[in-house]
């Protein structure tokens, strides 16, 4: 008998065995973050893992918008590494821009609304940061990953119907490109992962590095 908990369903909803992590790390990973977004992102890499969510303030700090996403990983990660003696901890900031104009999380429904305004009918970047914690070799990694994503023109009847789901709560830029945001973006050049909230790639180069693997 096969152990439930060690099987997921693919898109067609058939059985398939979970991913074997491809990293050799034996210290505890610490995920600084209460996004379930990211939780099934790293769930999907094999990666065993606890969440600890950071109550760091994300902040504008009016500088480039990838000096902002990094600020606010770095501010996750360090805030959770002090609670650990020897763990990694994965902190990761996400943020959408045009030029240097940074867009947050919405503050409320109005703010999601201006948001949705501004982005419809043109190309923006998603900007995440990572900052990955070795609390026992008290060594940091940081990337930075970008994507650019071309919204549709949006109608206002669009964004009050989209901003009705409550879908853009809690979410970068206002949208969600794994939910019905979808439906809103043309095109996207870049990693997908990155616009959902987690730049698996950069994540995985960091992971090898920590690994010791090539």
């Amino acid at each position: 008998g096969s152990n439930p908990a060690a099987i997921r369903r693919d898109w067609r909803g058939r059985r398939e065995p979970l991913t074997i992590s491809m990293f050799k790390i034996k210290q505890k990973i610490v995920l600084a973050s209460r996004s379930p977004r990211r939780k099934e992102l790293l769930r999907a890499l094999g990666l065993r893992f606890q969440v600890r969510a950071s109550s760091f303030e994300e902040i504008d700090t009016h500088e480039s918008p990838e000096k902002v996403a990094l600020h606010n990983a770095c501010g996750k990660a360090f805030e959770v590494a002090s609670l650990y003696k020897d763990v990694i901890v994965i902190g990761v900031d996400t943020v959408g821009a045009i030029g240097r104009h940074v867009f947050g999380k919405p503050k409320n429904d109005a703010d999601a609304r201006r948001i949705l305004k501004i982005l419809s009918g043109k190309t923006h970047e998603v900007i995440s940061a990572l900052c990955v914690l070795d609390t026992r070799t008290r060594k940091k990694y940081t990337a930075i990953e970008k994507t650019k994503v071309t919204f549709a023109k949006m109608s206002r009847e669009d964004i009050s119907a989209y901003v009705s789901s409550g879908e853009q709560k809690d979410k970068a830029a206002a949208f969600a490109i794994q939910g019905k945001g979808a439906l809103f973006i043309k095109k996207i050049d870049g990693d997908y992962f990155n616009v959902v909230g987690l730049p698996i790639f950069k994540l995985g180069r960091i992971l090898k590095k920590i690994s010791g693997l090539k």
